[in-house]
C-alpha cells in the first residue's frame, strides 16, 4: 500500500488509544484527518478540512472511515471536485443519525447523504450496532453503492468491540487497493 495514501476519518469524539484507527495510525503511519471540534462537529468545517487534506496529498488516496466519518466521506464525495482522487473507501459502522435518540450535536448532519459514491467502497456493519439498526445500515450501504461485509455481533466496531488492530478490517482496506471490492 506504499503508493496509496490512507486517510483515517474518525467519527464523533475522535478515536481513542485502543481504537483500530489509532492502532493503524501508529502501526502503518496512516494520516488521521484532524478536526478542530470533535465534540460539536459542524459539517461545513469537517468537509472543508477533508477537502484541504486531500488537496495537499499527492497520489491516490484510500479513506478508512468510522461512524460519523462514514457520513463525512459520503457528504464530501457528493460535493467535492477532489472526490475523483479517492481510490476507495472502507466505511465502518455508519450510524443512523436520523434516529430520534441521536445526540443533538449530530443533528446538523441530517439528512444523511445517500448518493452513490463515485469511488469503490466496502462497508462493514455489525448486526448489533447500538447506533444503527442492521436493516437500516444495509439499506444505506446499498444506496452508497458499497460492497457489504457483515461483521456479526460486534457492537459499534470500536475499541469497546475489542478488535485490537483489526486485521480483518485492514485486509479489506488492502483489497480496495487491489481493486477487489465486493459489489462493484
Amino acid at each position: 500500500m506504499s503508493s496509496t495514501g490512507v486517510l483515517l476519518l474518525p467519527g464523533w469524539q475522535n478515536s481513542g488509544d485502543d481504537h483500530w484507527q489509532t492502532l493503524w495510525e501508529q502501526r502503518f503511519g496512516y494520516a488521521r484527518v484532524e478536526q478542530d471540534d470533535w465534540w460539536s462537529p459542524r459539517p461545513a468545517d469537517w468537509l472543508a478540512r477533508l477537502d484541504d487534506v486531500v488537496q495537499r496529498h499527492h497520489g491516490p488516496i484510500l479513506l478508512a472511515a468510522h461512524s460519523l466519518g462514514c457520513h463525512l466521506a459520503a457528504a464530501w464525495a457528493a460535493r467535492s471536485p477532489y472526490a475523483r482522487r479517492i481510490a476507495g473507501a472502507l466505511l465502518v459502522a455508519p450510524p443512523d443519525i436520523e434516529r430520534e435518540d441521536t445526540p443533538p450535536q449530530l443533528h446538523s448532519w441530517r439528512p444523511m447523504t445517500r448518493d452513490r459514491l463515485p469511488f469503490a467502497a466496502v462497508a462493514v456493519v455489525s448486526q448489533d450496532d447500538p447506533h444503527c439498526e442492521f436493516e437500516r445500515a444495509v439499506d444505506l450501504v446499498r444506496e452508497w453503492g458499497a460492497g457489504l461485509v457483515v461483521a456479526g455481533r460486534c457492537g459499534h466496531l470500536n475499541a469497546e468491540s475489542a478488535l485490537g488492530d483489526w486485521t480483518e478490517g485492514h485486509e479489506l482496506l488492502q483489497a480496495l487497493t487491489a481493486g477487489e471490492t465486493a459489489g462493484r
